[in-house]
């Protein structure tokens, strides 16, 4: 029988965390949702805030669709 502790290292409640070089890894856009989980905004309100046009990084709507640019985002987090 195997146990397993609930650590930082091992919790499911946190995704990776992303680095400099993954989101630079990501091209010259990502979706709303990939740019709100950069950012610790959660899905729903990433949209909400795209749509009003409250989002933190320059969003680009095509079509129905909405893009993020990657080096807006990386100026907004200073790593430009």
């Amino acid at each position: 029988m195997t146990t397993t502790t609930d650590t930082p290292e091992n919790s499911v409640t946190s995704g990776p965390a992303w680095t400099e070089q993954a989101v630079r890894a990501l091209g010259m856009t990502t979706d709303v949702e990939i740019a709100g989980e950069i950012l610790g905004i959660g899905r729903t309100k990433a949209y909400e805030m795209a749509k009003n046009g409250e989002f933190p990084a320059k969003v680009l709507r095509i079509g129905r669709r909405y893009k993020v640019s990657i080096p807006a985002l990386l100026k907004l987090l200073d790593v430009d």
